[in-house]
């Protein structure tokens, strides 16, 4: 923007690439989710999405897409990180920050944290 002179040019460009299929927001979505959702939990990645200023729908969507497989993800990231379950408080409540930090729910950083394995 501060570098057009005429904000209508800025205006019909955007418009036409639009038109073209230059510019997508589903496909933006799709693409930061596909960089994001293997260290990031729906939380993080939602809001990153809202920044962006995606459509709600594609929200939605993307939001009840990565919350099916959150549990997996989170489980992935701590095993990575951590691997053992904490064993005193303080420790416990490291992981649980450091899960959260990452946009995970607070009912999987539970799961995960009770030694909950989907594969049970």
């Amino acid at each position: 923007m501060p570098f057009v002179e005429e904000v209508d040019a800025l205006e019909s460009l955007l418009d036409s690439l639009e038109k073209e299929g230059w510019l997508s927001d589903s496909r933006f979505a799709e693409s930061l989710i596909h960089r994001r959702a293997s260290r990031l939990g729906a939380n993080r990645i939602v809001g990153e999405l809202k920044r962006h200023a995606v459509g709600q729908t594609l929200i939605e969507e993307a939001s009840a897409q990565l919350r099916e497989t959150e549990l997996a993800r989170a489980q992935a990231v701590w095993r990575k990180k951590y691997g053992e379950l904490p064993e005193t408080p303080a420790e416990k409540a490291r992981q649980a920050r450091f899960l959260a930090a990452r946009g995970f729910s607070g009912a999987t950083i539970g799961k995960i944290l009770k030694g909950f394995d989907d594969e049970d």
